[in-house]
């Protein structure tokens, strides 16, 4: 069975202080838009980089993982560095991702600029880093998710098909 890892980085969340609304968020959004089934691996962690590096070594290697969604820790306060923790366990980092995020954020918000977004590659697990609001989850990942399909197939893992009623993939023609 394919896994799509959602993990959601909040020190309030993973505390039961509120509610985890971004994780739940990203995983509907999943839901809606693949036909292939999947299995989400999903967890809650605090903002504490080492935990962030080893949920995200956990997914991708232990896992299997084609996926991984992190939802929070993208911003500038200290305690913020999913960024950073993703840098740290991917084997390349793919800048556009984030680019694309930043300006689809601009056309809502003008402190997107503030946003760290980024995505990068551990094995054959793309790790894709979202911001902590439902809406701009939304606004994000239906922005670069078309490239999401196209870039598992390059890495050789597991195949997505999405729902292109609802969102159209990007594969080359063959």
């Amino acid at each position: 069975m394919i896994k799509i890892g959602v993990l959601n980085i909040s020190d309030r969340a993973s505390a039961g202080i509120y509610e985890d609304t971004p994780g739940k968020a990203c995983v509907a959004l999943l839901r809606e838009w693949l036909t292939t089934p999947f299995e989400v691996d999903y967890k809650i962690i605090p903002d504490e980089r080492t935990v962030i590096e080893a949920e995200l070594r956990r997914m991708a290697d232990e896992s299997d993982c084609c996926l991984v969604v992190t939802t929070g820790g993208t911003g500038p306060a200290v305690r913020d560095v999913t960024p950073e923790a993703t840098a740290a366990v991917c084997d390349k980092i793919l800048p556009g991702f984030g680019e694309l995020m930043r300006a689809t954020s601009l056309k809502y918000v003008p402190t997107a600029i503030l946003s760290r977004q980024t995505a990068g590659i551990r094995g054959r697990t793309l790790i894709v880093n979202l911001p902590g609001r439902p809406k701009a989850i939304r606004e994000n990942l239906e922005a670069v998710f078309p490239a999401i399909p196209y870039c598992l197939d390059l890495l050789g893992a597991a195949r997505l098909e999405t729902n292109e009623a609802v969102l159209k993939a990007f594969r080359p023609k063959a």
